[in-house]
């Protein structure tokens, strides 16, 4: 099953780093929010990604493109014509398929235009900005035995996030409200599961939102589901929250790294 991550947004609200270089290669003790948001699902099996660039996508690129050879120990012998030698490489089992989806697009239009590489069949879907100690696999229990189009991850951060409401028996998703008072709603998080069906409500024009049209109808045709995770989450919003993310990482108590 193929993971999809959401790359390719300006990061405006962190722009002390992104003016540098796109969101998802933020650093968190010394590697990219990316890196920390694929060991979690390579924790858990997942280990093919498609990237949807855009911002800076050259430097997510040349980050893969040098990956190899940045983790292992190196020999350069000039003495011998300019070769060589990996010692003790460190390898991912990881398949990355990097796709320029557009500088300005919108998070639904850059969905749709990585189809072709998703194909016909059921993937994950995240942001390329947060972080947790989700279980994936139960996340994606829940989905199979939901029957929904779509399920979503709901966590309750506070009252900066627009809020959603959900049904009598809590199990799906009714409609979404803005940026409420923190009354201990649940929010997106992201860590998603859809069904192929989503691309019937996407568009590749660079305006399409996920989260406003596209899953408010999801929502009312009652194809929106939720797993409710109560532990750790949190995303890298501002240069206050990458600072409180390093701080957890340097403690070595991080809760999302469950590697």
């Amino acid at each position: 099953m193929k993971t999809v991550i959401l790359a390719g947004g300006l990061g405006t609200r962190i722009s002390e780093e992104s003016h540098l270089k796109p969101k998802p290669m933020v650093t968190i003790g010394e590697q990219p929010i990316l890196w920390h948001i694929m060991k979690l699902y390579s924790h858990y099996g997942f280990h093919d990604f498609v990237i949807c660039c855009g911002y800076k996508g050259y430097v997510i690129k040349e980050y893969f493109a040098d990956y190899y050879l940045h983790r292992s120990d190196v020999t350069f012998d000039f003495s011998a014509g300019n070769r060589m030698t990996v010692h003790e490489n460190v390898a991912e089992p990881w398949r990355v398929t990097l796709v320029d989806t557009g500088l300005n697009t919108q998070t639904g239009a850059r969905i749709k235009r990585v189809q072709k590489y998703i194909g016909d069949e059921p993937f994950l879907l995240t942001y390329g900005d947060g972080v947790s100690d989700v279980d994936l696999n139960a996340v994606l229990e829940r989905h199979r035995s939901s029957g929904k189009v779509v399920t979503l991850t709901g966590v309750q951060p506070g009252g900066r996030f627009g809020v959603l409401d959900l049904d009598e028996e809590g199990t799906a998703v009714s409609g979404f409200r803005e940026k409420a008072k923190e009354d201990g709603g649940w929010i997106n998080g992201g860590f998603m599961v859809m069904e192929p069906e989503i691309f019937d409500y996407l568009s590749p024009e660079e305006g399409c939102v996920l989260e406003r049209g596209p899953m408010e109808a999801l929502a009312r045709d009652g194809k929106l589901g939720i797993y409710k995770h109560n532990g750790f989450w949190q995303c890298m919003d501002t240069q206050r929250d990458r600072i409180q993310l390093e701080n957890l990482w340097q403690s070595g108590a991080a809760p999302w790294e469950v590697w």
